[in-house]
């Protein structure tokens, strides 16, 4: 049945095919053709096989097909690829215009000049380098040898272990030591340079640090200028260490940071707040890394820069752009003929780059010379001229340009150098808002995180005062508490990524002014390269301005004093070291310096400070000198040879002698009544006195002799504490008293015999120091009347005392203006006192001096 139906359909088919057949009529473009079922089948077995490629990829039979459809031949064409080969034509070095033998030449002329004088300018560049390298060397030499050889000559503390509870504890907790062994010292002068070499880091750096902060002290104590965190980072460059080790950022690096914050290398500006100034001088030092950045670029890259003989700022600038940019096409600045082809704009881009690098002139004049930031210029040149801090209308101004700009939205095809554009703006305006929505716009625009945080420092505004009208959400400024509040979101470990770039996190935290932080940081053990060292000398350095205050602490807020404290403390205990093994004299600087720190810094030495700082340094530098009086060698050291303190250390630091007899007594009455005096001075056969004892016995020996309310102080009995013990109040003034008369009478003395020696110069150091008269030309003049507590005996020598002054003074050449300083004080101190009646010959003298 299945057979009787096919073979109906083959019987259909084969009618209708006949009568197709039949109905088509013949054609000269299709002629009929005649094909059985055999041969059918032979030709698509013919056509399958051509059409069936299994090894051929599908990328491959989708070329094919494309090639097939625009009517290419691409077997030719593979064929045609194989014997392919590139070749330089005359047209692709010179343009078709050039077709004249002029033209032709002027090519050739211009392509030569410019190939000589690229070829004259690396040649030169490279001779210079060469020159300056070797200048560089020698000098590095000499000064590396002045230094080896004066550190020779110190002495401080001997290498030993320190405990493992101190802060300093780095190495082992190996603290510095320049003492040499005898058998070094006794050798050869070429052997201690190669001792010092062979050295560990953290030694060397004590040392040379050690002799920045006696420079610092005594430059303090004399009221001289001092830019201690620049002479902190000379001196760790004198080591010759590697600066950085590999890693991004390096001690170096973070001196060079603290001295543009405390603004030792630019001029101060006086219209902003501490705290303002300490941001201001952290975008510099990121605006001079980004200096040293663009030059590097320019010297690794010098054809693309075609900088040629030209050396300003803009010429950098636009150096710098051709390499960066040069893949983007014809810059403005270099196009010749704009209307061939359009330059790509770089105003913004040029703006951008000139204030990322410190370039504010030349960033002020381009965006007044360009009619794309026309509008710009304004808010740009307030800006700079306030130092970040502009008025509330221009702020609002380029914070409703930038609510334009966000409107528009990131537009199809934009150049990505736009954006900086925006940045701009959002700078200038300083809104949180603003800043906030533009990092969540571009959050990969910045490379690097100096370039970002160079873009939150220069966002950053005062902190509005809470008594003032409350600002809108859109106005709110961008604070230095909003930057710091969002780096601490991050652990140490993001900066430092996980301890293989330990430096970066302290770099982060000082450039966000979160100062004691960091140096709390670095006062961790850290590896052997010293810089728990390090810490204990930028916490001097940051002490000395009195900003620690303007930083903020981890986590919360605390006040000044505590943040002074915290540093003193540091100080402090490093210098306990050096007292624990016998190098008092250094004990004493950094002693010095904490309570300094206490007292708000270099402020405390003239005085200025606030009276809370003033009694925390007073009390802190008393407990102190108390604790190097109680070691051996203490009282020769600050006393002097005669035990007065005026010879010692105790009068650079105390130099009113009544407040010296005052430290004394309470002193020796400390000792006393811990009852070191009846183990030390109680027995008259005990010669080997301890320190205490001997400093309260040389007190009461200086007061031998004396006699008051009948009662006689012997120096051969030593029962003399209990008795002056009962005194009077009065009858311990009384004594004081005279001891001060006798004590003045007798440097008036030592000055009469200086100058019959000839010591002229000597002699006038000695008036400079007298404290009852004021002559010392560092210190202002007495508006009261001194001669209201100077005893009649002193007054008396007071005419001859400036005639002998007089005298010494003309017989001494003046090479710094210190003598005419003095003779200054001399006639106003004679002007202020015409009623004491004292000869005219002495008047005289002066207006002869005159």
């Amino acid at each position: 049945m299945a057979n009787d139906v096919d073979m109906s359909g083959w019987s259909e088919l084969l009618h209708s095919s006949s009568k197709l057949l039949e109905q088509a009529a013949p054609s000269v473009q299709f002629p009929p053709l005649q094909r059985n079922l055999d041969q059918l089948e032979a030709l698509t077995k013919k056509l399958k096989a051509k059409t069936l490629r299994t090894e051929a990829p599908t990328q491959s039979i989708a070329a094919t097909r494309l090639l097939a459809r625009e009517g290419i031949n691409a077997e030719q064409l593979a064929r045609d690829l194989k014997s392919f080969e590139l070749k330089t034509t005359f047209e692709d070095v010179f343009p078709a215009e050039a077709t004249t033998v002029e033209e032709y030449l002027q090519q050739i002329h211009e392509m030569a000049m410019v190939s000589a004088v690229q070829e004259a300018q690396k040649d030169n560049l490279k001779n210079f380098n060469d020159y300056m390298m070797k200048v560089l060397e020698n000098d590095w030499k000499k000064e590396k040898r002045d230094f080896l050889q004066s550190l020779s000559r110190i002495s401080t503390l001997p290498r030993t272990n320190i405990s493992d509870s101190s802060p300093l504890r780095g190495r082992q907790g190996q603290i510095a030591s320049l003492t040499y062994n005898p058998q070094i010292s006794s050798g050869p002068s070429s052997v201690e340079p190669l001792a010092l070499a062979n050295r560990p880091i953290v030694e060397k750096k004590a040392a040379a640090y050690g002799e920045v902060v006696k420079n610092l002290t005594s430059a303090r104590e004399r009221g001289l200028p001092f830019k201690p965190a620049t002479a902190f980072k000379c001196a760790l460059e004198s080591l010759g260490l590697n600066a950085s080790g590999g890693k991004s950022v390096g001690i170096q690096k973070i001196w060079h940071l603290l001295s543009s914050l405390m603004g030792e290398d630019s001029a101060v500006q006086h219209n902003v707040s501490k705290k303002m100034s300490l941001v201001i001088g952290a975008r510099r030092h990121l605006e001079w890394g980004h200096e040293k950045y663009i030059m590097e670029t320019i010297q690794a890259h010098p054809a693309q820069a075609a900088l040629g003989g030209a050396v300003g700022n803009l010429q950098r600038i636009r150096a710098f752009l051709r390499i960066r940019l040069r893949d983007y096409g014809v810059l403005d600045f270099d196009a010749v003929d704009a209307r061939r082809q359009p330059p790509i704009d770089t105003t913004w881009q040029q703006i951008y780059f000139c204030m990322r690098t410190g370039y504010y002139n030349e960033a002020r004049e381009i965006s007044q010379q360009s009619r794309m930031s026309h509008q710009f210029a304004p808010l740009l040149t307030e800006w700079i001229s306030t130092g970040g801090m502009v008025s509330a209308e221009m702020a609002a101004v380029a914070s409703e340009e930038c609510e334009k700009m966000f409107r528009l939205g990131d537009r199809g095809g934009r150049p990505t150098y736009d954006k900086k554009k925006l940045l701009l703006y959002t700078i200038i305006s300083g809104s949180r808002r603003q800043i906030d929505r533009f990092l969540r716009e571009f959050p990969t625009l910045f490379s690097t995180i100096e370039d970002f945080l160079w873009f939150q420092l220069s966002a950053v505004r005062e902190s509005p005062d809470r008594s003032s009208v409350v600002l809108s959400e859109g106005l709110a400024p961008y604070t230095l508490d909003d930057l710091q509040a969002y780096l601490n979101k991050f652990e140490s470990s993001h900066y430092t990524k996980n301890g293989k770039d330990p430096l970066v996190y302290p770099y982060v935290l000082l450039l966000s002014i979160q100062l004691l932080p960091a140096v709390l940081y670095l006062s961790k053990d850290m590896g052997d390269e010293g810089y728990n060292v390090d810490a204990v000398h930028m916490a001097i350095v940051l002490a000395d301005y009195g900003v620690l205050s303007e930083g903020t602490w981890v986590g919360q807020k605390f006040g000044v004093m505590d943040a002074f404290a915290e540093a003193s403390s540091i100080i402090r205990q490093y210098g306990s070291f050096y007292l624990r093994h016998g190098d008092l004299l250094m004990s004493l600087e950094y002693y010095v310096q904490a309570a300094a720190a206490v007292g708000g810094g270099q402020l405390s030495w003239s005085g200025r400070g606030n009276i809370d700082q003033q009694r925390q340094r007073s009390s802190m530098l008393k407990q102190l000198l108390t604790e190097l009086l109680s070691r051996d060698g203490g009282i020769d050291i600050l006393l002097g040879p005669r035990g007065t303190g005026e010879e010692g250390q105790l009068g650079r630091f105390l130099t009113d002698e009544k407040t010296r007899q005052q430290f004394l007594l309470e002193a020796a009455r400390q000792y006393q009544d811990a009852g070191l005096y009846d183990k030390g001075v109680g027995s008259g056969r005990d010669k080997g006195w301890t320190g205490k004892a001997r400093l309260l016995g040389l007190f009461f020996q200086e007061m031998r002799s004396w006699r008051c309310s009948n009662i006689t102080l012997r120096s051969g009995n030593m029962q003399i504490c209990p008795v002056v013990r009962h005194f009077l109040p009065q009858e311990r003034e009384n004594v004081l008293a005279q001891q001060i008369v006798l004590r003045q009478l007798e440097a008036v003395l030592s000055i009469h015999k200086l100058a019959r020696l000839g010591n002229h110069l000597d002699a006038i150091k000695e008036v400079a120091k007298l404290p009852f008269l004021p002559l010392d030309p560092r210190m202002p003049d007495f508006a009261m009347d001194i001669f209201q507590n100077l005893s009649h005996h002193v007054q008396a020598c007071v005419p001859d005392l400036l005639k002998v002054a007089l005298h010494c003074l003309d017989n001494v050449k003046d090479t710094d203006g210190s003598l005419r300083a003095l003779r200054a004080k001399i006639a106003n101190f004679l002007a202020s006192n015409l009623n004491q009646n004292w000869p005219r010959d002495l008047y005289d003298k002066v207006a002869r001096s005159l």
